[in-house]
C-alpha cells in the first residue's frame, strides 16, 4: 500500500489508478467501474449505456481508459459515442460498430488480449446481426479470432452445409436467430463445437419478439446453451470464456 501512495504523491499514478489497485474498482460521478474484472473474471467490464446520460457514460469510460487502457461501451446511442470520443487523443484506437451500438475505445499503447482460439458468430438471416456484432465484440476483446458466417437460416439448409468446415474448426460458436430460433438446434446437431444459441427479436406476430426463439433454444433435442433475448454481451463473453478455456489447454 505504501508504495501506491508513494507513487500518487509522485504523480506516478492517478488517485483513480490507486483505487482501482487498492479496490479493485474506480470510483466515478456515474457509479463504480470494476477495473479488476478482466482479472478476477477473465473477461473484461463493459460500460452499458442505455439508461445513462452521454456524460455519465463518459464518466465512466475515462475510469475505465485510466484504469484498464480500454473502454467498452454497449448499447450505445450517437450522443454517447460523442461523448465518450470528444477530447481523446489522437493515437486511441476506436471501433464504433453502429448496428450493433458498440464503441471500443484503446488509449495509445494498450496492449490487447491475444489467444490461440476462434469463436465462430453465426446469423440466420441480416436482422440478427446487432446481437451478433455485439457478441463478436466480447469475444474479440477476450483477444479471440472472429469468424463471421452470416444469413444462413433454415429456410435453405444448404448455406449453412456450405460452411460446416468453418464452423467444425472454430473452438466455440455463437448461432443467432430470429422468428422459430432452429439455426442453433441445426448446427449444434451437425458438429462437436461447443454451441450458444442467441434468441433474436425478430419475428412476426405472436412470438415474434424473441419469445419463440428463446423457447425453441431452450428446447432443443441438440445440446447447446442459451442466453436470453438479444443478449449479445452474454454470449460473447461466454463464448470467450469458453475459447480462453480452449487456448490455455493448447498452451499446455
Amino acid at each position: 500500500m505504501r508504495d501506491i501512495l508513494d507513487a500518487v504523491a509522485r504523480g506516478d499514478l492517478s488517485p483513480a489508478e490507486a483505487e482501482a489497485s487498492l479496490a479493485g474498482y474506480a470510483t466515478t460521478d456515474a457509479g463504480r467501474f470494476d477495473a479488476a474484472r478482466e482479472h478476477r473474471r477473465g473477461i473484461p467490464e463493459a460500460v452499458l449505456a442505455d439508461g445513462k446520460t452521454p456524460d455519465e457514460v463518459a464518466s465512466m469510460a475515462d475510469a475505465a481508459l485510466e484504469t484498464t487502457g480500454r473502454v467498452i461501451v454497449t448499447r450505445a446511442d450517437g450522443a454517447h459515442v460523442a461523448a465518450v470520443t470528444d477530447g481523446l487523443p489522437a493515437e486511441a484506437s476506436v471501433d464504433h460498430d453502429e448496428r450493433a451500438r458498440t464503441l471500443v475505445v484503446e488509449a495509445p499503447g494498450f496492449d490487447a488480449p491475444s489467444i490461440d482460439a476462434t469463436v465462430a458468430v453465426v446469423t440466420a438471416g441480416t436482422s440478427d446481426a446487432a446481437a451478433a456484432g455485439e457478441a463478436a465484440v466480447l469475444s474479440r476483446a477476450v483477444g479471440a479470432t472472429i469468424d463471421r458466417v452470416d444469413d444462413v437460416g433454415v429456410a435453405h439448409l444448404g448455406r449453412i452445409v456450405d460452411h460446416l468446415d468453418t464452423l467444425r474448426a472454430a473452438d466455440v460458436a455463437v448461432v443467432a436467430a430470429g422468428r422459430e430460433g432452429a439455426l442453433p438446434t441445426v448446427v449444434a446437431g451437425l458438429v462437436d463445437t461447443p454451441v450458444i444459441g442467441l434468441p433474436v427479436s425478430t419475428g412476426y406476430g405472436h412470438g415474434g419478439e424473441g419469445d419463440s426463439a428463446l423457447a425453441s433454444m431452450l428446447q432443443s433435442c441438440t445440446v447447446l446453451s442459451t442466453v436470453n433475448i438479444d443478449d449479445g454481451f452474454t454470449a460473447g463473453a461466454q463464448a470467450g470464456l469458453i475459447a480462453r478455456a480452449v487456448a490455455s489447454a493448447r498452451d499446455d
